[in-house]
């Protein structure tokens, strides 16, 4: 399979970096949620500052009937997002192997549910805050991992090439047998990071590694990264990277590319603008994981309970 033709379904952060990059090696068009984005794109074109700098043409489109037949879809949308945007996608795209990237678990089997593509899994870790609708600015670079789906996907080969496609347009990218070591991985640093700082209003920054005094937080961290390790290895994963080291690395890399950094986890931004939070496929999907398998979870499940209390208290 050559691909040629990408729709990158999504024009929010992760998705206008994907295009822009994309752009520089392939033909993309971009299926947005709404039509003034679109025509705001398909006029003025995508920029991409921080990391990268390039300015690039994209096709555009808010209907799906707008975009022909493509070869790869990136579905960027977040999780909350996904199963309204896989049934838009329903009977479109036929030929076409989809990627998704959402956080948490269970993208995959939303998007099963209209229809057979052949799916490929992946994790992000790249980061960026979006300008404007036709602005967005690159800030952690770091990899997307992605393989085959467990429950039908295309050879490994196809993953292969996607992955050398995002090298070459400048993306960082790992392709991956069987992503469920990295997706579980992730899954752990995520629930522990993202539902911390939903609950507390403090970016992913250093007090989140400390262990020094009784009252540090990176107490708490480590043990929801526990309690996700437990349930991981009940299930059979062995992991790809330790989740702690992964928090550790974070504030550290952080810290080195800038002296004020302070990223904020997305879960964060979305109870910042009193958005439904992603809470459900990442430390929902891990309560539960450990409930099905008989591995306490009591942490994760505290976060994931107080987190859909929060949503709650603004309805």
């Amino acid at each position: 399979m050559a691909i040629e033709r990408v729709c990158v379904v999504g024009a929010g952060t992760i998705g206008s970096l994907y295009a822009g990059h994309l752009a520089r090696v392939a033909d993309v068009t971009v299926l947005t949620r709404r039509r003034a984005q679109a025509a705001a794109l398909n006029e003025c074109g995508l920029q991409v500052s921080g990391k990268s700098d390039l300015r690039v043409r994209v096709t555009a489109s808010h209907e799906p009937e707008g975009i022909d037949d493509v070869d790869l879809a990136i579905v960027a949308c977040k999780a909350v997002d996904l199963p309204r945007t896989a049934e838009r996608l329903e009977g479109r795209f036929r030929r076409a192997a989809i990627m998704t990237v959402q956080n948490g678990l269970g993208a995959e089997q939303v998007v099963r549910l209209h229809g057979q593509w052949p799916l490929i899994s992946a994790v992000t870790f790249m980061s960026g805050t979006r300008r404007s609708d036709t602005h967005v600015e690159y800030e952690l670079d770091t990899a997307t991992w992605m393989g085959p789906y467990m429950g039908g996907g295309p050879p490994y080969e196809t993953v292969r090439e996607l992955e050398g496609l995002l090298l070459a347009g400048g993306l960082e990218a790992e392709a991956m047998p069987d992503l469920r070591p990295a997706q579980w991985s992730k899954l752990i640093f995520n629930s522990a990071v993202n539902g911390v700082a939903a609950l507390t209003d403090l970016p992913h920054v250093r007090a989140f590694a400390e262990e020094e005094d009784f009252a540090d937080l990176g107490h708490l961290l480590r043990g929801l990264i526990d309690e996700g390790k437990a349930v991981a290895a009940a299930a059979g994963i062995e992991l790809h990277d330790d989740p702690w080291e992964m928090n550790m690395r974070a504030v550290t890399h952080g810290e080195t590319q800038r002296s004020d950094y302070a990223h904020i986890p997305s879960m964060l931004a979305d109870v910042r603008a009193r958005r439904p939070t992603e809470v459900d496929y990442i430390s929902g999907a891990l309560a539960r994981e450990g409930e099905r398998l008989g591995v306490p979870a009591r942490l994760n499940t505290a976060i994931y309970r107080l987190v859909k209390a929060k949503e709650a208290s603004w309805r």
